[in-house]
């Protein structure tokens, strides 16, 4: 049993499966007494924090033109312009979450898989999943409220609030909602490439009775690597363990695992989704489908990846695809990234058209191939159908996404 374990279990706040509690052999005095050293080590921490009412652990990056009583800001992503305020969280949850992940690096990997096992196992009695949550344009949008937004502080959009001085969030519609149904089949994390501080302040805003996520809130500096997201701090087997986020580049590890999702971008576009048609309630029917599916395999091999490929599979299967004016010239039509998605989602993608071709992706319709789709009543869509039949997870009505009407030809 390693001694790093020991504020897993018994630090303020911290998150404490009863699986932990099974686990660990606490019967040696000698280990008894590390713990509670530590526990008030940990206290001593969370007091010292509430006393002096600092931010939550916070990478700043202070504005040049901050004056020295400003508070410092930090960014949300790696390389991105500074947006995220330095909030103060709660700091019983916010720097016994910092703790607890930092104290799972320190296990051995053998601890740490039997961990897994034991958690998994008592997840799967439950008939539950394991879902990791991006924030940012995920389930909310949050921005800085510069002076041509203004208007926004004025009258606030319904459902938004300030994590920060002049910072922004808005959920994204039907999130409520979302994370009510998910949380009856998954154990849902939050993971975000914010601070920890934001993550905290976010995740109550999100799950004000700490129903959903509890302690599972993951932030930029618990990971290994800043830039990559992995499922190392996640307690839970890869196969029974899926992932909600926006970017695809930060889970090179786990891509199979992961729902791409639309990006939110509220303050930008200045419109918003439908309540209950939006991007978060089709990918709720996904997720019921795929805890369904692992539910009613008997096998021991069953694998949320595995059911993963076979529903994107099926989206666009007995569709057969010719791509006209979209793919650059020079550029081979197979390496295009539209060719493998539409393949990815089940169709089969040609160079030239036939009998056999149901659709033609056109750039406009004046192409040579886009006036066949039409003289041979095939179905002529512009390429945003694919680009949304793979965020929605479904074939989306055609005639919802025109192709503009120019008259060039290939």
């Amino acid at each position: 049993m390693s001694v790093a374990a020991d504020s897993l279990l018994l630090h303020s706040g911290g998150f404490r499966p009863s699986f932990l509690k099974r686990g660990l052999d606490s019967d040696s005095d000698e280990l008894e007494s590390r713990i509670l050293k530590r526990r008030k080590k940990t206290e001593e921490t969370i007091i010292r924090s509430e006393e002096s009412q600092e931010s939550a652990v916070c990478a700043a990056s202070a504005s040049s033109s901050s004056g020295p009583d400003e508070k410092e800001e930090c960014s949300p992503l790696p390389g991105s312009a500074p947006v995220m305020g330095s909030v103060c969280a709660e700091t019983d949850s916010g720097c016994a979450r910092y703790i607890e992940f930092k104290d799972l690096w320190l296990l051995g990997s053998d601890e740490l898989a039997r961990l897994r096992a034991r958690h998994v196992e008592n997840l799967l009695q439950r008939k539950k999943l394991c879902m990791v949550l991006d924030l940012d344009h995920t389930l909310l949008h949050s921005a800085r409220i510069t002076p041509d937004k203004e208007a926004y502080l004025r009258d606030p959009p319904a459902g938004s609030f300030m994590v920060a001085p002049h910072i922004m969030t808005k959920p994204r519609p039907f999130v409520g909602e979302f994370l009510k149904e998910a949380s009856s089949m998954f154990e849902m994390y939050i993971y975000t490439m914010g601070t920890a501080g934001y993550g905290a302040a976010v995740a109550k805003r999100l799950d004000p009775g700490a129903d959903y996520f509890g302690t599972r809130v993951i932030s930029r500096g618990d990971g290994s690597d800043k830039n990559q997201k992995s499922l190392d701090l996640v307690l839970a087997h890869d196969r029974a363990v899926v992932i909600l986020d926006d970017t695809e580049s930060v889970w090179s590890r786990h891509s199979e695992n992961l729902i791409l999702i639309e990006k939110y971008n509220f303050f930008d576009s200045g419109a918003d989704e439908s309540e209950h048609d939006g991007i978060l309630a089709s990918v709720l029917q996904v997720l019921k489908r795929i805890h369904c599916d692992f539910f009613d395999d008997p096998s021991e091999s069953r694998d949320v990846r595995r059911g993963l490929r076979s529903l994107r599979r099926g989206v666009l299967e007995g569709c057969e695809i010719v791509f006209s004016g979209v793919i650059p010239r020079l550029v081979q039509p197979e390496a295009h990234q539209l060719w493998p998605l539409a393949e990815e989602l089940g169709a089969k993608c040609c160079r030239e058209v036939g009998p056999s071709v149901t659709h033609v992706v056109a750039a406009r319709v004046g192409t040579k191939k886009a006036r066949w789709a039409v003289q041979e009543n095939k179905f002529l869509v512009d390429q945003k159908w694919i680009e949304a039949v793979n965020f929605r997870w479904k074939r989306l009505p055609e005639n919802e996404f025109p192709v503009e009407t120019t008259h060039q030809n290939d």
